[in-house]
């Protein structure tokens, strides 16, 4: 059974998606279809989600964005998107995509800096960029920390098994 998805399109949700070619073909290692994948991403960008970093490899992309609706929805654009426009494009009749997308929920500040030097690193230690600022096929429309979510405070940070050692103690004292 597939697990659910949980459902934070109101508080407007920040997602680092990971999404393969079919078979893990290097569909996007052709310069044309990595500028129609962009081109689709752009596109979709304006209504469908806030598109903030995204990388496009030879067979697989990365992407950081906020859902205007549904994360399934917004992917759904983007695939279903580019498969259009690669089917009118370059006459393809097979298979684009792998089945699904892995995603993960950005949660706070350091979480968003983690996903987004991923993106942008992506190219160096796949070794088709010695410098990724010269890879191509790579963006940040909107850059910018989101609204909404956790900010890095590190004023407030405890060591918080410090903490559960010293109630651990104060628990075990005997009764009076």
């Amino acid at each position: 059974m597939r697990p659910t998805r949980e459902n934070f399109q109101q508080a407007r949700a920040a997602y680092f998606v990971s999404t393969q070619t079919a078979g893990r073909k290097p569909l996007f290692r052709h310069e044309r279809w990595a500028r129609l994948m962009m081109d689709t991403l752009l596109h979709y960008g304006e209504s469908a989600y806030t598109l903030h970093a995204f990388v496009v490899m030879p067979d697989h992309l990365h992407l950081l964005l906020t859902p205007s609706e549904s994360l399934e929805k917004s992917v759904q654009m983007i695939k279903g998107g580019f498969s259009f426009r690669a089917r009118k494009a370059f006459d393809w009749h097979d298979e684009i995509w792998q089945t699904g997308f892995t995603d993960h929920r950005i949660r706070d500040e350091e979480d968003w800096s983690h996903h987004l030097g991923y993106i942008r690193s992506n190219p160096r230690e796949a070794h088709i960029a010695d410098d990724p600022t010269l890879y191509e096929f790579m963006g940040f429309p909107e850059p910018q920390f989101p609204q909404g979510l956790k900010p890095l405070d590190l004023s407030t940070t405890t060591d918080v098994r410090a903490k559960a050692r010293t109630l651990q103690t104060e628990d075990r004292s005997p009764l009076r």
